[in-house]
């Protein structure tokens, strides 16, 4: 565990190791007085700050609830406290609320009626309707499904609807494109209702809720388990299949904020962006996701100002809301910046979810060299600043991929160098990995990701301890150097190809 104690140093002893190119060699800057400056407990007050933020808005920190303002007004009140003058972004989104569970019925030849939540539940953004009707499948499906995830080319495609979906229910698999893709592929070919099921693969077999995205579909979508498609598909090769599908949802309107603040000194056209997000899930109050990454970005903004640290290069922490539904916050932010003012952004580094209790030290493949989307120029040597911090503690990582989960997104897609740390989520821990890092094979890295029990008791102090150490350096490498990040290029993967936007589950 850290010091619990305030190391006091001149900016003189901050800077005193030479540059080293990012990328090249072992960490080009001590950043060790900050890191020590940097405790656990430290973080733990703003932890609790956050559950008592979440405690006095009915147990959740959601833009819906007051515990959402209780987090932007402490944010805002510490960054003042510390001596910043931080900036308050607003904006809006379209939240999808559903009015009635789900409607799938199977009406001939066997009739059947579905569980909503079990069997099958409704897509975000589906209209209120309800239609009855021979159910057709698309051409693409592939049953058994593939070995990997995206076999099925189901629906991606004007082609794969027979002539017979016109006035009648597609049924169609998930894989490969967008959900909305699939549906308005389907409305296109004149369907009346979309029964979508899950792809079959390990880890893709039940029903969940997916997003459209908006605006209101003026067709019934629902997303069923694998089972139930293979069920309806099954009965469709032997002959006419009558189903009835129904939805029923609406469209609320919900204010968000970000919060950004700036250091005073360093170079305004190399800023080095720091964020995470604001926002829960509506379910729980978020200690981990993302307390855990404000707390410590927070830390660090205090500690730079308590240290008197004069980057060489602007830092700028960021706070983003809307995370959850969709990383609009940081779409919006990155979204409303000049081709000036994005060019100035020389990197950026996400921390989100730091102190999963059955945790992996995962580190962002920028270079793409794990087998997954690579990264803006540059982002290969953000990757390398985070694993040769952690090698030189002798603490070994893991590459986890760029997978569109988290507010890099917004920044990758406009070609900008990105990377950070992750310490897991609802993903199950592997033998490999327990062997490594210890914890519980067989069970998630966190077990209360996205539910009521991510509250103070869920982060692990250890975790805290080694990831806000690897968030704090590298904050302070980006910030010190006169080395280039060797940014500016275009990413080679687009968010468009990710599963997700945040928590929403997109293709």
């Amino acid at each position: 565990m850290k010091r619990f104690i305030l190391l006091v140093a001149t900016v003189a002893a901050l800077a005193a190791a030479a540059a080293i190119p990012l990328g090249q060699g072992a960490v080009g800057h001590d950043s060790s007085a900050l890191r020590a400056a940097l405790t656990v407990g430290d973080i733990q007050t703003h932890l609790e700050a956050l559950q008592a933020a979440a405690d006095d808005g009915g147990g959740t920190r959601d833009e819906q609830s007051a515990g959402f303002q209780n987090t932007v007004d402490y944010v805002v009140s510490e960054l003042q406290s510390y001596g910043y003058t931080p900036v308050t972004q607003e904006f809006s989104f379209d939240v999808y609320i559903e009015d009635a569970p789900p409607v799938l019925q199977q009406l001939l030849p066997i009739p059947k009626t579905y569980v909503p939540g079990a069997d099958v539940v409704t897509m975000e953004f589906s209209g209120t309707v309800t239609r009855t009707g021979q159910l057709v499948p698309t051409n693409d499906i592939v049953i058994p499904p593939g070995p990997v995830e995206g076999t099925s080319n189901s629906g991606c495609e004007a082609a794969d609807f027979p002539a017979a979906v016109s006035g009648n229910i597609a049924l169609i698999q998930r894989g490969t494109c967008t959900f909305r893709q699939k549906v308005t592929n389907a409305q296109a070919a004149g369907a009346i209702g979309v029964v979508l099921f899950n792809e079959g693969q390990p880890g893709r077999t039940d029903a969940f809720e997916g997003t459209l995205d908006p605006p209101l579909t003026t067709i019934p979508v629902v997303m069923a388990s694998f089972a139930v498609g293979v069920e309806l598909y099954n009965a469709t090769t032997t002959g006419t299949v009558t189903v009835r599908v129904g939805t029923a949802g609406h469209v609320e309107t919900v204010p968000s904020v970000n919060v950004i603040a700036d250091t005073s000194g360093g170079r305004a056209d190399r800023t080095v962006v720091v964020g995470g997000h604001l926002d829960s899930v509506p379910e729980g109050p978020g200690i981990n996701d993302d307390g855990s990454g404000i707390s410590t970005i927070l830390e660090i903004a205090h500690q730079f100002s308590v240290l008197g640290i004069d980057p060489t290069n602007r830092v700028r922490f960021a706070f983003f809301g809307g995370e959850e539904e969709g990383l609009l916050g940081s779409e919006y932010y990155a979204g409303h910046l000049t081709a000036r003012e994005l060019k100035d952004i020389a990197v950026m580094l996400d921390y989100d979810m730091l102190a999963s209790p059955n945790f992996v030290r995962f580190v962002y493949d920028g270079d793409g060299s794990a087998g997954g989307p690579k990264g803006p120029s540059g982002s290969g040597n953000v990757e390398k600043i985070f694993n040769d911090y952690f090698a030189s503690q002798g603490l070994a990582t893991s590459p986890t991929a760029f997978d569109g989960r988290s507010d890099y997104v917004a920044f990758t897609d406009r070609g900008i160098p990105a990377g950070g740390i992750f310490a897991g989520a609802e993903e199950i821990k592997t033998a490999a990995e327990e062997a490594i890092y210890g914890g519980t094979a067989g069970e998630p890295y966190d077990r209360c990701y996205h539910e009521a029990c991510d509250d103070i008791s869920n982060p692990l102090p250890e975790a805290l301890d080694q990831f806000s150490d690897a968030a704090a350096d590298a904050v302070f490498q980006f910030a010190m150097t006169t080395s280039s990040v060797n940014g500016g290029g275009k990413a080679s993967s687009s968010s468009s190809k990710y599963d997700f936007k945040g928590s929403k589950v997109v293709r």
